[in-house]
């Protein structure tokens, strides 16, 4: 018999993909291997509670052997969307695959498109192309803070990303104007999310982006699985840009972080105590934000092998009958060209005191199978693609 539980956490270490998906050649991503790469870059990686959950058995991890005593579940998923961003994975995660890929923006926003964002900003644009998030600070810092012009850029990811200088455009203005480009970009160009992207500092090489960024996602076209929690009176908590990834949308309450990975951690500790029936759904961002698009295989590392020693707190915050999944959206490898997300299978690793351990969920065809497992689970709903029988009969 497959029980009813009464929570479930689910923790996105962003970008953190285990080898490419059969279709990697059509995003230019063959041979990536987000945790592979990064070990065999900086000659083995130390993840023994990772390990233990059954990290090693997914791909070759240099440092984390595959063990046939896992005191979990674990398998890998891949992504039935066509798609490789941080909006498009956390849909799937929560039930919605889409068909129709975003459009990417290589040779930046059409006329029209900056037109109107002027015109309704009052302030001009500069830069308007793909750029790192850094080299483009380092570009046009000391140009902004001399005109007070907007830094506008994209990637190779769907996102409208603007840059402004917290002591030459104020926060507020910033936010209001991503706003006007959501609104535009709804219209004309369809991105998954703007992002404000304020920094401070006093000139190239030493400009910094603060804590302040703010993502304005477009929502779902369709109810997810957080939706259907919520119809049912259930909790459903966002952790770090949780939130804003599905625009507040299905969430009841946003806990976003200030900080870094560990505040991230933190709040899903502090959560983890808390008398609430429902799910906690938390994104630990630097994993993709700090190191895998900064190509920064050893910080990554270093990322890694802290969440490892934080683990065994959050599973030991469990109740006997609640879950933990540790999963991921997409890829970035670190050791990759480009500072692109790759287009890889995601973890799935599940713990529970109560579930059965050693269990090998194989490899999923879709992201959303972690959605139809958590509503089996919280609602009783019999889902396809849910793997809850998997873990307790």
């Amino acid at each position: 018999m497959i029980p009813r539980i009464e929570r479930a956490t689910i923790v996105v270490l962003d970008s953190a993909g285990v080898g490419a998906l059969p279709d990697a050649a059509d995003f230019g991503d063959v041979g990536s291997n987000t945790f592979g790469n990064i070990a065999s870059h900086c000659g083995g990686i130390n993840l023994p509670n990772m390990q233990k959950l059954g990290l090693g058995n997914l791909t070759d991890i240099q440092g984390v052997a595959p063990t046939s005593d896992a005191n979990g579940a674990f398998g890998k998923a891949a992504e039935a969307s066509k798609g490789k961003d941080t909006t498009t994975g956390h849909w799937e995660i929560a039930g919605v695959a889409i068909d129709k890929p975003f459009p990417t923006y290589s040779n930046g926003f059409s006329d029209e498109v900056i037109r109107l964002f002027e015109e309704r900003t009052g302030r001009k644009v500069m830069a308007n192309k793909p750029a790192s998030g850094t080299a483009i600070l380092d570009e046009y810092g000391e140009e902004q803070m001399k005109t007070g012009n907007w830094i506008v850029y994209t990637s190779a990811d769907p996102v409208f990303q603007i840059a402004a200088h917290e002591e030459i455009i104020p926060l507020e203005e910033l936010n209001k104007a991503c706003e006007i480009a959501l609104e535009i970009c709804t219209e004309l160009a369809p991105v998954a999310r703007v992002i404000a992207r304020p920094y401070l500092g006093s000139g190239e090489g030493n400009f910094t982006r603060t804590a302040n960024r703010h993502d304005y996602s477009v929502t779902p076209p369709r109810p997810t699985v957080l939706d259907r929690l919520l119809e049912n009176k259930l909790d459903v908590i966002g952790i770090g840009k949780t939130s804003d990834i599905f625009a507040g949308q299905g969430i009841s309450d946003s806990r976003g972080t200030n900080k870094d990975n560990n505040d991230g951690v933190a709040k899903t500790l502090k959560a983890l105590k808390e008398d609430t029936k429902g799910l906690i759904f938390t994104n630990l961002v630097d994993f993709d934000m700090a190191y895998g698009h900064r190509r920064n295989p050893e910080g990554y590392k270093a990322a890694l092998e802290e969440f490892d020693q934080q683990l065994p707190e959050i599973q030991s915050r469990l109740k006997e009958d609640e879950i933990l999944i540790l999963t991921a959206d997409h890829g970035c490898d670190p050791t990759y060209k480009g500072t692109d997300h790759t287009r890889e299978y995601i973890p799935v690793l599940v713990y529970g005191k109560n579930i059965k351990s050693n269990i090998n969920l194989g490899t999923r065809t879709t992201f959303a199978d972690i959605a139809a497992t958590v509503e089996e689970l919280l609602l009783g709903t019999q889902t396809e693609g849910s793997f809850a029988k998997d873990l307790y009969q």
